[in-house]
């Protein structure tokens, strides 16, 4: 039986969460020891080849704008809980629930809540997630799918013309139409955890939230870079340039106070009524207009308050597979990230990775906190695993509820044999460039093209009673469809479907949209155990997972690998540079990192001309990862939070 606590929410929390932005000095210490709950300073802003509000920007490489990278952080030493999220706000709100003797999942709750009013460009209660929960008690490992679904009305060509008759593309395009709408699944999946898992009333848990809307918080320097960046798009609809933008036009710029009272109004419906108040009556009504509206010549989306009160967040079995010592537990599908992650790990235990241990990782100096440089032999093997992976999750991978995987088991791709045969494709002198999917003999779906993924957030939590939870959540592009309703983002989830339902034989691709159908995802959610001798799982170790749309597989496989294999902290191991590969000839090297020369497109580095000769398609562009992670550190925690966001890991006095 769940037992309540209350929480009492006094001054000592409002003035911590006043601090917004960028966090600018650099610590004498090593380690951070946090005081209970309060951000403290950490890392250095630098600038490198970054172009903040660059109208240019590669989205299917870039998912949202890049706000430069925090040189020399260091990690932080936490004693029985911890989280990180992407902003330091929810940072602060959800270590106070923890604090205060709430759960992982009461802390979800708070963080969500807090993210879409400090990071609505990346999050909301208007999008989506999936949370991997580890129960203490109980030992177990929970999946929870929060991702939108399509409409009862929608076809296979929802997206891509008006209707049947009339094959006009949506206006003013896919993503900025209602057509790419789906509905929002975060809030049911958070009343699921959190009835399960909780301890705390839900109706506290808005409090936090439903105050800042009410007092107002200031624009962060990284939220103010995406507001310039999607001026335009913004400005074409009412709430959105009402809220995002000044009087006359103009982006409105950090330090600028925003509140949000139909956010506190929504909020505080949701925390009398339930999540059934988001789902019926006003606020599903609102929803459903706001995506049928065809002002300003957009086409509308079909959702009805019917599907809104339909949704329902899902169970599924978690995907754990071993790595080595430890056993890495990841999202099945519909999200691609855990069966992806898994992969690449499997077909990287075939190899000596501890051998491939980037250089400047064992001292204190400030490239040693940085990570370290990665050797071109690490770089190449990984993309190589991680072009193979992508070619299966492109031709396999889809909502089971609608597609089944090949071999009718989320194992078979993840299978320890098939695995080995893969890896023994990675030519170790020389890039593959594209890979082909796994052959599984006949199966019902078409090669499906790589889809465009964009923008999310990301939340890493251990709580004092040995709880965990990793959650990615997201809006899908910045500001999702710019569409906004009752203070909050609506998401343009549906354009994650396949572009077109048939491949080129005209065969139906796994992904294509169908009614009711979630869209695949690259999330990946991700908690490792330590693995006993007899292969049964042992204690937590280590909670991860990182923002970055489709890129998000590779952020994640980077962090793993590097705590992992390379004995990296959790900071050491999100600031590292990042690099890893899709199914397209290009690989990444993130240019952002002050240990990357991206200066004439990276000729002058040596790690760049190394790939290079082995025959990669080298990108020096700058990434746009938020990892975070927190690893198990003999009584207590130690925790990272990505130096290329605004991010904070915050918790308890550690053991002394």
């Amino acid at each position: 039986m769940r037992r309540t606590r209350t929480r009492a929410w006094g001054a000592t929390c409002v003035a911590p969460l006043l601090l917004i932005g960028l966090l600018t000095a650099c610590s004498s210490d090593n380690d951070q020891r946090p005081a209970s709950c309060i951000t403290v300073p950490n890392g250095t802003p630098h600038t490198a080849a970054t172009a903040v509000g660059s109208a240019t920007t590669d989205l299917s490489l870039h998912p949202e704008v890049a706000t430069g990278y925090r040189t020399g952080m260091t990690p932080v030493r936490t004693g029985t809980f911890a989280v990180a999220t992407a902003n330091p706000v929810a940072t602060e709100a959800a270590c106070a629930v923890l604090r205060d003797g709430g759960t992982a999942a009461d802390a979800l709750v708070v963080a969500q809540t807090v993210l879409g009013l400090v990071e609505p460009q990346a999050t909301g209660i208007g999008g989506g997630a999936f949370l991997l929960y580890y129960d203490a008690a109980t030992k177990s490992v929970d999946a929870y799918d929060g991702r939108e679904t399509a409409p009862a009305a929608a076809t296979p060509d929802y997206l891509r013309w008006v209707s049947d008759t009339d094959h006009t593309a949506p206006q003013p395009n896919t993503r900025a139409s209602g057509r790419s709408i789906g509905t929002p699944g975060v809030l049911r999946l958070l009343e699921l955890a959190q009835r399960e898992h909780g301890r705390q009333p839900w109706r506290e848990l808005m409090t936090p939230a439903v105050d800042l809307a009410d007092r107002g918080f200031k624009i962060s320097p990284r939220m103010a870079a995406q507001i310039t960046e999607s001026t335009a798009d913004l400005a074409k609809d009412p709430g959105s340039r009402a809220y995002f933008l000044e009087p006359d036009g103009s982006p409105k710029r950090a330090g600028t106070t925003l509140t949000n009272p139909a956010m506190a109004k929504t909020l505080s419906a949701i925390a009398s009524e339930g999540v059934n108040a988001f789902y019926t009556g006003a606020i599903a009504a609102d929803i459903a207009a706001t995506i049928a509206d065809a002002s300003g010549g957009r086409t509308p989306g079909l959702t009805t308050t019917a599907d809104l009160a339909a949704y329902q967040a899902k169970k599924r079995t978690a995907l754990c597979a071993p790595y080595r010592t430890h056993e890495v537990c990841g999202m099945p599908a519909p999200s691609s990230g855990g069966t992806a992650v898994a992969q690449v790990l499997g077909m990287l235990a075939t190899s000596d990775m501890a051998a491939m241990k980037p250089e400047h990782t064992g001292g204190d100096s400030e490239a040693d906190r940085d990570g370290g440089k990665p050797t071109a032999t690490a770089v190449h093997v990984i993309s190589e695993a991680e072009r193979l992976a992508y070619a299966d999750r492109d031709k396999y991978l889809a909502d089971p509820d609608f597609v089944a995987p090949p071999g009718n088991s989320p194992r078979t791709l993840i299978d320890p044999a098939y695995l080995t045969r893969r890896a023994a494709l990675i030519d170790p002198a020389h890039s593959m460039g594209t890979a082909q999917p796994g052959d599984f003999g006949p199966v019902p779906v078409g090669n499906g093209t790589q889809q465009i993924e964009h923008g999310t957030s990301h939340i890493s939590i251990v709580d004092s009673y040995g709880n965990a939870a990793s959650m990615t959540t997201t809006v899908e592009s910045a500001f999702g469809a710019f569409h906004l309703v009752d203070g909050f983002v609506l998401n343009n989830q549906l354009t994650d479907f396949a572009a077109e339902p048939l491949d080129a034989a005209g065969v139906p691709v796994a992904n294509r949209l169908e009614a009711g159908k979630r869209p695949r995802s690259s999330m990946a959610p991700t908690l490792v155990f330590e693995r006993a001798a007899d292969g049964s799982r042992g204690p937590l170790s280590h909670v991860a997972g990182s923002p970055g749309g489709a890129v998000i597989i590779q952020f994640v496989v980077k962090t793993l690998v590097a705590m992992l294999d390379w004995g990296l902290d959790p900071q050491q191991a999100v600031s590292m540079i990042d690099f890893g590969a899709a199914n397209t000839g290009t690989t990444n090297v993130g240019g952002e990192h002050p240990a990357v020369d991206a200066t004439s497109n990276g000729d002058h580095d040596a790690l760049v001309r190394r790939l290079r000769e082995l025959g990669h398609q080298v990108s020096v562009a700058p990434q746009s990862s938020g990892a975070s992670a927190l690893a198990r550190d003999g009584r207590g925690w130690i925790g990272g939070a990505d130096p290329r966001r605004e991010g904070a890991v915050l918790g308890d006095e550690p053991p002394r």
